[in-house]
């Protein structure tokens, strides 16, 4: 009870004075290592430096394409043809199963990346004119990629030593890369990006390279590759439509120009007679020459009705926002990393010497105290 009489409960402005006592002790104690902290402050700085002048600095241009696809028609072309030959119902087009919003997989697909290594590119300076895939190996590669290869580079240089070197000129094989075009291919595919908006179907590319330039001529490429990619299945079913086409078309023409030399033929050699039989085989290959003129006929209008869809089916990108030559640098910028590393090297410190390294020694004694 005396003990319970004796407590007195802690009043705010006690409270205050040892959170002000508090703070002020961390201050004595951070004032007390603040050569140490200076010394963190210009190894971070030394570092910062270092790292941000080794880190190349990456161009990004961003194309905008809004593209329009072509409305199918219901009923016709083709469709139509088959019901009047094979008796069968009319087919409508069926909606495409690739089209524009495909277009980030188009873009990361491997044979689209493949076909860029031939794209020509030249260097801000002009110094470098060459193939984009020439130009990816005199890309500055950052110290991290650096480090991580050196093991690779030293087993491969081992193995060098007892491989024989031929002068043979490896062609590209799509189905079966080698290390080098893979790694090639990887790096394209995290530098090209195609980022779809669902809602208003425009599609943003964006390529990232070393060179303003180069970055410039490569989105260039990418556009003009992807439009060509999906105008190449839009009218490849219309092609092959017209194709075939093409080819009855040949086929009932001759069968109607055969007809009409048959009836010609027969008419000539029986113009003086009048006899029934004569009459009944004359009409007989009149009938089957003007069926198969009906057909002919029928034909060719329907190969200009395919011959026309080929254009209908061409879809139009209107190009939004061209590809230009970037000014200034993306990404982290140098300041910001040698700010960066100087922050984390005065927090690390402050951090060892205030908390760290205290409870570690403790640690330390404790052990020693248990032996």
């Amino acid at each position: 009870m005396e003990e319970n009489k004796n407590y007195t409960s802690p009043t705010p402005e006690t409270e205050n004075d040892e959170l002000e006592i508090d703070w002020m002790d961390i201050l004595r104690r951070i004032i007390a290592i603040r050569k140490s902290l200076y010394k963190a402050a210009g190894i971070g700085l030394v570092l910062g430096i270092i790292i941000a002048l080794s880190t190349p600095k990456q161009y990004t241009v961003s194309v905008t394409l809004a593209p329009e696809m072509g409305s199918d028609s219901k009923g016709g072309g083709l469709a139509s043809l088959a019901s009047s030959f094979l008796g069968g119902t009319s087919l409508g087009n069926s909606p495409d199963a690739l089209n524009a919003a495909l277009s980030s997989e188009i873009v990361s697909s491997t044979p689209f990346l493949l076909e860029l290594f031939d794209t020509r590119v030249q260097t801000l300076d002009g110094e470098l004119d060459t193939t984009l895939v020439a130009y990816l190996d005199e890309q500055q590669g950052s110290w991290m990629g650096a480090v991580l290869a050196a093991p690779g580079m030293a087993i491969g240089f081992i193995k060098g030593l007892f491989t024989e070197e031929t002068d043979t000129v490896a062609t590209l094989n799509p189905f079966q890369l080698t290390k080098e075009e893979n790694q090639k291919v990887e790096s394209l595919r995290k530098n090209i990006l195609a980022d779809i908006d669902k809602k208003t179907g425009i599609t943003t590319l964006s390529v990232t390279l070393q060179d303003p330039t180069v970055t410039a001529m490569v989105a260039d490429s990418v556009v003009t590759k992807l439009q060509q990619y999906i105008i190449n299945y839009r009218i490849a079913k219309a092609k092959e439509d017209c194709a075939y086409l093409e080819q009855l078309y040949k086929e009932r023409q001759q069968e109607y120009y055969d007809a009409q030399q048959r009836y010609a033929r027969y008419v000539d050699a029986n113009k003086s007679l009048v006899l029934q039989s004569v009459r009944t085989e004359q009409e007989r290959l009149q009938n089957d020459m003007n069926l198969a003129y009906q057909v002919y006929s029928q034909v060719a209008q329907q190969l200009q009705v395919a011959r026309a869809k080929i254009q209908e089916e061409k879809p139009v990108f209107a190009v939004v926002e061209p590809a230009s030559v970037p000014l200034t640098p993306s990404g982290t910028s140098r300041k910001v990393i040698v700010v960066g590393f100087v922050f984390l090297a005065v927090v690390f410190t402050g951090v060892w010497k205030l908390w760290g390294k205290p409870y570690w020694l403790q640690l330390k004694e404790g052990l020693q105290k248990q032996d």
